[in-house]
């Protein structure tokens, strides 16, 4: 068995497990920061989670485009406001 949670902080483990429940985070990023394979992730997840959260989880991730970026294209992009092009430094300009 794989034992990867031996290896991290409470803090990187806090991370990993937040990662891995955002929609929008594939399993790539997860590998490329902690150095954990998308296998790697569903093991640290079943130890650390409760049962019925760890099944939930699992039931969300499996088969999510955004999750796997070889099943995400590319040519998707998010929602953005109207209103976005004018927000500057966490603040929206004032109107005229």
């Amino acid at each position: 068995m794989i034992t990867t949670e031996n290896n991290f902080t409470d803090r990187q483990l806090d991370r990993i497990i937040e990662m891995a429940w955002e929609d929008r985070t594939p399993f790539d990023a997860i590998a490329a920061q902690f150095n954990l394979k998308e296998q790697e992730v569903i093991v640290l997840m079943r130890r650390t989670l409760k049962p019925k959260s760890f099944r939930r989880w699992r039931a969300r991730v499996q088969g999510r485009k955004t999750k796997h970026k070889k099943l995400y294209l590319h040519t998707e992009h998010r929602f953005k406001c109207s209103r976005q092009g004018r927000i500057n430094q966490n603040r929206i300009s004032k109107r005229s």
